[in-house]
């Protein structure tokens, strides 16, 4: 009995996330409800409060578990070797194309502003022990390093998400290390 429950739990969890996600490509957050929330996952409001606060809490329910998920991915790698920071940005990709819309709608003009920035210290954390920062830049300027290829990585993969991954993860995370290594002069 208690699987069937687990499951119903699951699912249900699984709608409202997936109802906010819908929701949120149309409009900002503010101007969600739950009432419509609840009404796109065909569920009563208070099955959505017997789970979620609020809005907010449902949000970063979402975002938590992206963050963790990225996270896990990320510390999985040993940043002193240079083929595994292309595995390491693949594996990434591949994560974010798994969660396409999620992703995108995170992301986008919508998407809440610290999340997106949670994601970039948490990218900018690791991209400073890569070998792209580290042996090719001085310590007093390798965070200024790490930062502009974080950010330009994300607006990449913000820019790709938006174009319908026309690329696979594979060529993308080769065109990010190839930016990260050499710039633009990788295109001479």
């Amino acid at each position: 009995m208690s699987v069937k429950l687990d499951r119903r739990k699951k699912y249900t969890r699984m709608v409202l996330k997936e109802s906010l996600m819908k929701l949120m490509q149309e409009k900002p957050l503010s101007n969600i409800t739950i009432k419509e929330i609840c009404g796109l996952a065909d569920i009563n409001r208070s099955t959505f409060y017997s789970h979620y606060t609020d809005l907010y809490d449902l949000l970063y329910q979402i975002e938590d578990e992206i963050i963790k998920d990225l996270s896990e991915t990320l510390s999985s790698y040993n940043y002193t070797k240079d083929e595994e920071a292309l595995q390491m940005t693949e594996n990434l990709l591949v994560y974010i194309a798994n969660n396409r819309e999620s992703c995108q709608t995170l992301f986008s003009e919508y998407g809440d502003p610290s999340f997106q920035k949670k994601v970039m210290m948490l990218a900018h954390d690791h991209v400073i022990k890569t070998p792209l920062v580290g042996k090719h830049t001085k310590p007093d300027i390798s965070e200024y390093v790490s930062l502009y290829i974080v950010n330009g990585s994300i607006h990449i993969v913000q820019s790709w998400l938006k174009n319908g991954l026309k690329q696979s993860p594979k060529e993308m995370a080769e065109l990010i290390i190839k930016l990260g290594n050499r710039g633009l002069s990788s295109f001479q």
